[in-house]
């Protein structure tokens, strides 16, 4: 898969384009629908299908109060188009100077540099430009331009589970009930927490459990409590036991949560690795205990049921 970070390098690709535009966020099955008719579009014309998305939700750049929290980091946003053997990937910085261009003069962009500019596939709530002032009605509007070239405009439906539409708004709904079927059901695979290891106080050494610390400040939690987890390591796919949670024990003063996960067997020092978290089953709500001696026995029956789930 080509990536390309700036719309003047559309012009390298062979046309004509069909884009696919949109957030991506999660890239669930209505957003694999999308980018899959850009597919076929492209390919039934001989030209080059381009998925078009940003390097961060437009949210946290235009009201960061408000930004949604993200489902996926981009490294894993990149694999799985390349999974879905996209041609290319037109990946642009999100800045407050993009966030400042007119709707008109970034579809104008688009168009100087393909050569040309077939077809545009959008969802059905897609907006663009300034202030989100650019609509699908504009887009078709443009479209019919003479100086635009006669791109196309196709409106990709909503694709349903269970009788409703999927977003990346009801998959973080799912994920902060703790629902993981639901969101699975909608992204067509299991919901993976990512993050990257930090250095943490070094407390579960201590006693006994030593456990990775992973920094996922943006990303979508679920609830708080103990998890059974599978942990995707480079190439290796790992057993643990994962918290969520203000550690009330160890913290009585900490307010946000803290996502940590002990691996079953493993001595390696993580600092500074990427990992997964896939949540297998909920065992329990976090609460506080008693002193570290009770939380230590706790931590162990926690791992005894864990591993009990995961032989079966």
């Amino acid at each position: 898969m080509i990536i390309l970070k700036t719309i003047e390098e559309l012009a390298s690709l062979k046309g004509p384009i069909v884009l696919a535009a949109g957030t991506f966020d999660g890239l669930h099955l209505g957003h694999q629908a999308l980018i899959r008719r850009a597919m076929d579009e492209a390919a039934a014309c001989g030209g080059t299908a381009v998925v078009m998305t940003f390097d961060r939700h437009p949210a946290s750049v235009v009201r960061p109060d408000r930004a949604p929290k993200l489902l996926t980091l981009n490294e894993s946003k990149i694999a799985l188009l390349d999974g879905m053997e996209v041609p290319a990937l037109l990946l642009l910085e999100f800045t407050p100077e993009l966030a400042s261009v007119s709707a008109e003069e970034f579809i104008t962009s688009l168009v100087a540099q393909s050569h040309p500019l077939r077809m545009i596939c959008v969802g059905s709530q897609w907006s663009f430009g300034k202030g989100g002032q650019g609509t699908i009605a504009l887009l078709e509007q443009m479209g019919c331009e003479k100086g635009n070239k006669g791109f196309s405009v196709i409106q990709i439906a909503p694709v349903e589970v269970q009788g409703t539409a999927i977003s990346s708004t009801r998959i973080r709904n799912a994920i902060t009930s703790g629902d993981f079927a639901e969101a699975k059901a909608c992204l067509g695979r299991s919901f993976l927490l990512e993050g990257r290891v930090v250095k943490g106080a070094g407390l579960g050494a201590t006693i006994g459990f030593p456990t990775a610390n992973l920094d996922v400040e943006g990303m979508q939690l679920p609830p708080n409590g103990v998890y059974a987890v599978k942990v995707l390591y480079e190439d290796d796919v790992l057993s643990g036991v994962c918290n969520i949670g203000i550690r009330p024990t160890v913290d009585p003063s900490a307010t946000a949560p803290i996502v940590e996960v002990h691996l079953f067997d493993v001595s390696e020092d993580l600092v500074g690795k990427e990992l997964s978290l896939q949540f297998v089953k909920f065992l329990r709500p976090e609460r506080k205990f008693n002193g570290l001696e009770e939380l230590k026995e706790q931590i162990s029956r926690d791992c005894f049921e864990a591993r009990k789930i995961f032989s079966a």
